[in-house]
């Protein structure tokens, strides 16, 4: 017995429901048949060609494959580097996309949706125009931008004195403000990150580490630093649209009885307005960790040593123009890659569904 629809107004007859669940069915294994043979195919033994048929169990099962790719993950002509220095790159992408994107947008999606000024509408619809431009269409003006800052270390010793300087200073006052508030907690807290921030300042230049007079300039535009700041303005527009979104749903009223309580804008941020928008942060900080980690385009164009290749660009190595292509060793590669942000999205997917859901809509 088939289960009646509930249309608008009317339920469908026998026939449209059985038209609609081939229809689904179809669908279903347009989608999960490649990714199971893909599976399939990473059981095989290493350096197997791909199969003229369209078996989804293997005759025999081995991880031959997977032992191969973690051995030597590039190609012989591409390089040499492991695996796991491939991932850490990777991670460090994904993670700082995901880390700046949220940082930044949820401040800037709390000014858009809580503050008037001049201009706010005007900015707001600049985001979402960005946010519908290809990102395959910045990728020229980027690396043109990103080419031209090139400088010597001794320079970036200086900057990064002056950011810890930033950092030290900023988490000093936090934590006199805290103590003031007899919030010793978050007082701690403040002092342990100011401790490990000046002990990384001595470190690094209070010891007087010696820089070679014949050290070459740093080369923004081909490092992984310069790869994840294009990321983060790429991923920023849709962070800021999705976050506001969602902030818009949280009532003004809560905030103002905060107010009436003796609570400062900043207590008001931390203590109220994160705590109940942590559903879309985590969606997308997810979102943003999982555009890093699979960017390729960005990566291919802007990376030009063996050193700062990602897990991306290894899987590309494997399909080059002169090398004999081993599917079974590629397929095992693609499962690798795929498989930790699977895993996340699954065990998430209720929250990041529901995340999406209203960040998009206001409520």
């Amino acid at each position: 017995m088939f289960a009646r629809g509930r249309g608008a107004g009317r339920q469908l007859e026998w026939w449209q429901q059985l038209l609609l669940q081939v229809f689904c069915l179809v669908v279903a294994v347009s989608v999960l048949f490649p990714i199971m043979w893909i599976v399939t195919l990473s059981f095989k033994e290493a350096g197997s060609q791909r199969s003229s048929t369209l078996e989804l169990i293997p005759k025999s099962i081995s991880l031959s494959s997977y032992q191969a790719v973690i051995d030597q993950p590039l190609s012989k002509t591409a390089g040499d580097i492991s695996f796991w220095k491939l991932m850490g790159n990777s991670f460090f992408l994904a993670a700082g996309v995901s880390f700046f994107s949220v940082m930044i947008g949820v401040a800037a999606a709390y000014a858009f949706s809580r503050l008037n000024f001049v201009g706010r509408k005007f900015l707001f619809l600049s985001i979402g125009f960005i946010l519908l431009m290809p990102g395959i269409a910045t990728l020229a003006p980027l690396f043109a931008m990103l080419a031209k800052i090139r400088t010597s270390l001794e320079v970036l010793r200086i900057i990064y004195f002056v950011l810890a300087g930033l950092i030290v200073t900023g988490l000093i006052l936090m934590t006199i403000s805290r103590i003031r508030s007899d919030d010793f907690r978050a007082g701690s807290i403040a002092v342990v990150f100011g401790g490990l921030a000046v002990a990384g300042l001595l470190l690094w230049g209070g010891l007087g580490i010696d820089i070679p007079k014949n050290a070459k300039p740093f080369d923004l535009g081909r490092s992984l630093y310069g790869v994840g700041l294009a990321m983060i303005s790429g991923a920023l527009p849709f962070a800021i649209w999705n976050l506001k979104g969602y902030l818009d749903t949280i009532p003004k009223e809560l905030e103002e009885a905060a107010i009436i309580d003796g609570a400062s804008p900043n207590q008001i941020f931390f203590r109220i307005i994160l705590p109940l928008a942590t559903p879309a942060l985590a969606v997308t900080a997810f979102l943003g960790f999982m555009a890093g980690w699979t960017e390729f385009a960005l990566t291919a164009r802007f990376i030009n040593k063996a050193e700062n290749y990602t897990l991306a660009i290894a899987l590309q190595t494997m399909t080059g123009q002169y090398t004999t292509v081993s599917w079974s060793n590629f397929a095992a590669m693609s499962i690798m890659i795929s498989l930790p942000v699977s895993i996340v999205y699954l065990a998430l997917q209720k929250y990041i569904v529901g995340g999406l859901t209203l960040g998009g809509v206001k409520g």
